[in-house]
């Protein structure tokens, strides 16, 4: 069972709920569960889940590099790349790391065998357990400009987690927004948990992200976080979408201190742990072959 918390935006409380769904299901149900930290740019779930982390491995991807003297001047991996990622004056081939997609058709293209793909560093991959809560977490470098490779490897490093161990479970905390990086981290989930607020930014940034889960043929169902704090446009927008509305999360100061002090906020608050439950049982009951279990039994 695959299920990532996404958002139109960020700082709605995806790290909130999918760090403590993660928790519940490990140390109130018993569960093997596996969480991933997909949000790259902005990892924080171990913040709060403290994992003791015994694996750090790189996250690279394949760079084409000029082979000295090989170059006829020719051209085609210029004329090949689609990301204008390739200049060459004369018989140098020069490459910008930030434009290159990694797509190898420069190296197609090139005749006389002038490029080859060698690692090329992005991030960090870091693995180890939060007690029985398995976790997977990346980090892109400082200074590097996309960050989808890097969710990428980190979703697929989960995935493989989650096999290995035979989990029950797999909780990915998504990048905010509904860029690449968003769409490589809910990609083939079981379920994509929105999490919203209700102001006007929440409303517009949840149309798109719907949207995109809606392009995608991924199954969607949302959540309100702060919901005595706006209007009720967002719960009417849910409604004419279609969209499940799985729980609505009051304001709460006990979940705000919770989360300052860096704990889990389901370990602390009833409210939270009935709102990853109603999130765990809707996923579960989608399917009748999934796993006849939820947070609360």
């Amino acid at each position: 069972m695959r299920i990532a918390f996404a958002s139109g935006k960020g700082g709605t409380g995806k790290t909130l709920l999918s760090t403590s769904l993660a928790w519940t299901l490990g140390r109130t149900a018993g569960l093997r569960v596996v969480y991933v930290d997909a949000d790259v740019e902005e990892p924080n779930g171990h913040l709060f889940l403290h994992p003791d982390v015994d694996g750090l491995s790189p996250i690279t991807v394949p760079l084409p590099t000029p082979v000295a003297d090989r170059c006829t001047g020719a051209k085609r991996c210029q004329a090949a790349c689609a990301y204008n990622a390739i200049l060459v004056v004369g018989t140098r081939v020069m490459i910008d790391p930030d434009l290159c997609h990694s797509c190898g058709g420069c190296v197609l293209a090139c005749e006389s065998d002038a490029l080859v793909e060698v690692p090329h560093r992005v991030g960090a991959l870091h693995r180890g357990d939060a007690g029985s809560v398995g976790f997977v977490g990346g980090e892109l470098d400082v200074g590097q400009a996309r960050a989808t490779p890097a969710v990428d490897a980190t979703v697929a490093a989960g995935v493989e987690r989650a096999e290995a161990d035979g989990a029950d479970g797999l909780v990915i905390d998504c990048p905010p927004g509904t860029t690449c990086a968003t769409m490589a981290a809910v990609r083939g989930a079981d379920l994509v948990v929105l999490v919203t607020e209700p102001t006007p930014f929440g409303l517009h940034d949840l149309r798109l992200a719907v949207a995109m889960c809606r392009e995608m043929g991924l199954p969607v169902a949302a959540v309100i976080n702060r919901s005595d704090l706006g209007d009720a446009s967002v719960r009417g927008a849910l409604a004419d979408l279609g969209v499940p509305l799985l729980a609505e999360l009051p304001f709460d100061r006990d979940i705000a201190t919770a989360y300052a002090d860096g704990a889990v906020a389901a370990e602390r608050s009833p409210a939270v742990m009935a709102v990853v439950r109603a999130i765990w049982s809707h996923a579960v009951n989608r399917d009748t072959g999934a796993l006849r279990a939820t947070a609360g039994g």
